[in-house]
């Protein structure tokens, strides 16, 4: 643990010099990079700061208990030893937490996509209730969310919706809500007043920067028409709408929530990058291990990860057995417990594997 901290360290003396040199402030992109990193980096020092700190007064309070003649001394050394026993554990879980390599997607901001499932007019309106609880949620992180594309539902919500968001750590925090959701409740659509289960997909992909991703626009075919639905007179009388054919893959993006081609056009290539992305991170993991032994990892996206049952007000975790009766506030965007839960999950396997 010690040589670890010492390279930590050096890189965060390394970072701290890096920040200074005019050609990294002058490049926005670096210097946000190196921020980050600097950021994350301290976190670590301060936390290894403590760490050797009761690693000192544990060997000076034994060297005492093991040498001194005072008695008085040796039950002081006592007392410090009994209390550096008591925090160091806690101290030193923190720390392995710290210094599990982070995935380098997880400050990536993100592409979001809804599908409604099994369940008719009922899973349309849930997708449209699981949007709501991401927009909240953003709302809480400070992030901001962009709609992309969306094919509203016949009785309310969506058949399918896309959409983005920005801001820090997106994709480290959602990557977790990829996979299905089902829903237990008496659909607005019934009149018999009996329960029924509803299922809508939830699709996370981290953006796909133009160097994470070679994207031959040879092979892409570029379909623009007018917009369809509410948008207004000169959305759905113009060629705004933009519809990207990837012919190697058969991936099809379609984007028509701005007035402007151009901006529709910029959103439909930041999707199939994001898309095409995914593929990339899919063979990766197909090779990596650990990833493939997670059970929380942002994994198969036909695997059913979460239950909100309406009568009990309950929602259920499924991969980490999690109930929380606490239905409302959850769906109103506090998910934050269910994700740091996931998160911890996830660190104790990797931790079991290293």
């Amino acid at each position: 643990m010690i040589d670890k901290l010492k390279l930590i360290e050096d890189r965060f003396k390394e970072l701290s010099e890096l920040l200074i040199q005019p050609d990294i402030i002058s490049d926005q992109k670096k210097y946000i990079q190196i921020s980050k990193e600097y950021k994350d980096t301290k976190k670590i020092i301060d936390i290894g700061i403590i760490y050797k700190n009761l690693i000192a007064n544990k060997t000076e309070a034994q060297e005492i208990i093991s040498s001194e003649s005072d008695i008085e001394m040796v039950e002081i050394a006592k007392i410090q030893l009994e209390e550096v026993d008591h925090s160091l554990p806690e101290i030193e879980e923190e720390l392995k937490l710290l210094l599990i390599p982070k995935d380098p997607n997880d400050s990536k901001n993100v592409v979001m996509e809804i599908r409604a499932g099994t369940g008719g007019d009922e899973a349309s309106i849930f997708a449209g209730d699981l949007y709501r609880m991401y927009t909240k949620y953003s709302e809480s992180k400070n992030w901001s969310l962009n709609l992309v594309d969306l094919n509203e539902g016949t009785s309310g919500g969506y058949k399918e919706i896309i959409f983005e968001i920005n801001g820090e750590d997106v994709y480290g925090n959602l990557k977790f809500e990829a996979g299905v959701h089902r829903v237990q409740r008496v659909p607005q659509t019934e009149t018999q007043g009996r329960v029924h289960t509803s299922a809508a997909t939830v699709i996370v992909l981290p953006e796909a920067e133009e160097f994470d991703v070679e994207l031959d626009m040879q092979d892409v075919r570029i379909e623009r028409t007018t917009s369809t639905g509410p948008g207004g007179q000169s959305v759905n009388t113009t060629y705004s709408a933009i519809k990207l054919h990837h012919e190697p893959t058969g991936i099809i993006v379609s984007c028509q929530d701005q007035k402007s081609q151009h901006k529709n056009l910029d959103k439909a290539l930041k999707v199939l990058r994001s898309r095409l992305y995914e593929l990339e991170i899919e063979k990766r993991n197909k090779e990596d291990s650990i990833k493939r032994k997670s059970m929380v990892s942002s994994g198969d996206r036909s695997a059913k990860i979460r239950t909100y049952n309406y009568p009990q007000g309950r929602v259920t975790e499924h991969r980490i057995g999690l109930t929380l009766y606490d239905l409302q506030k959850i769906i109103n965007g506090d998910i934050q417990k269910i994700i740091d839960e996931l998160m911890l999950a996830e660190n104790t396997e990797i931790l079991k594997d290293n």
